[in-house]
């Protein structure tokens, strides 16, 4: 529930201390053009972990920012492991409504909080994403949670996303406008992570964020996406997690 008054002083307040939103609905088709000339990589490549960096290197810095236990051990793995490749990675915390933004070695570049799917749950819909909007049942607007291989694109409105993933149309772009009554901007500006359910699936955040943190971290490369479950644990979604946290201890 928001906890504002939508429609008065709270609702104009939040609102104004939010950037221009740009003019695009939730991205429900495949990119047009890409951003970077950097080939997407294969996800599943083997990699070694990084063992050349000291123990105390080998996790996470999250810069002091708030985050959730479950989003430090995820990010804590990847460093760890080298899952993302040497790539720049995000980690989207669905149950605190917050995204991460790592560079290659596990700093973070930015986090904020962000809007994500309406419906609570860790799989899309087959076909999902070929699917109109107004088509899709509610219990369907879901933010899928998993990695995913991700670049910079445009939809079909040729604005600017980072596509999470290609077949199922779900982007990480900048907060829009969305159908009349979703009060968007202002849900963005409260603190409660109840309020941030209201996209049909994508990951929405404040244009500055966007614009700023995102675009500059994938400029002329892919990453990885770890969006957390809110349902399945973290080792059903990220198995190789419980292996490495089983080696750290030995």
């Amino acid at each position: 529930m928001i906890r504002i008054a939508v429609g008065g002083i709270g609702l104009a307040l939040a609102v104004l201390a939010l950037p221009t939103l740009a003019s695009a609905q939730d991205a429900t088709s495949l990119p047009q053009t890409n951003e970077t000339t950097a080939a997407v990589p294969d996800a599943n490549a083997a990699t070694a972990p990084p063992e050349s960096l000291p123990s105390a290197a080998r996790t996470a810095d999250f810069l002091n920012e708030a985050a959730s236990d479950e989003a430090r051990r995820v990010a804590d793995w990847v460093v760890r492991s080298g899952d993302n490749k040497g790539m720049p990675f995000v980690i989207i915390d669905k149950i605190e409504a917050k995204v991460f933004v790592f560079d290659p070695a596990g700093r973070l570049h930015g986090a904020t909080l962000a809007l994500l799917g309406k419906a609570r749950g860790d799989d899309s819909a087959p076909g999902v994403g070929n699917e109109k909007l107004s088509s899709i049942p509610p219990e369907d607007l879901t933010t899928p949670a998993g990695r995913f291989v991700a670049w910079l694109g445009r939809d079909n409105r040729n604005v600017p996303v980072l596509w999470v993933d290609y077949g199922l149309a779900v982007a990480l772009h900048r907060v829009v406008h969305g159908s009349p009554g979703d009060h968007r901007l202002a849900r963005l500006a409260t603190m409660s992570p109840l309020d941030k359910r209201i996209t049909h699936g994508c990951i929405n955040v404040p244009v500055k964020f966007f614009d700023d943190v995102v675009r500059e971290t994938f400029n002329g490369t892919s990453g990885i996406v770890y969006i957390l479950p809110e349902v399945k644990t973290i080792e059903d979604v990220f198995p190789a997690i419980s292996g490495d946290q089983a080696a750290e201890r030995r």
